[in-house]
């Protein structure tokens, strides 16, 4: 039995957001949230907020013990990008890409 939870169009690149992926995956969840709590990086809040909202979604059903739930899958897909322009010299302008990702969890029972 698996619980998954989805955050949809989060503001954080998911070259960023992957690196706190990578570091949880496979852990158990109360280490993961710990791991996450104490992270100093912009996406561990981000990606403690879906780890946990999986953890609900797992609690919803009353079959799945908390204690032995574990990240079976995350993973971090792009979503879409929000174009703006910068002013360059000489009448010119760039283009910023603003990057958002889809995150992913699937916990899983030991």
């Amino acid at each position: 039995m698996e619980a998954k939870a989805v955050g949809k169009s989060i503001r954080i690149s998911p070259q960023k957001a992957r690196l706190v992926a990578d570091v949880i995956r496979g852990m158990n969840v109360d280490k993961a949230i710990t791991a996450l709590r104490y992270m100093p990086k912009k996406g561990a809040g981000i990606i403690q907020k879906v780890v946990e909202s999986a953890v609900a979604n797992a609690t919803q059903d009353d079959q799945m013990d908390v204690d032995s739930l574990y990240v079976k899958k995350i993973f971090i897909d792009g979503g879409p990008s929000l174009k703006r322009i910068r002013p360059r010299a000489m009448g010119r302008a760039t283009r910023i890409i603003k990057r958002t990702s889809h995150i992913t969890v699937v916990l899983d029972e030991k």
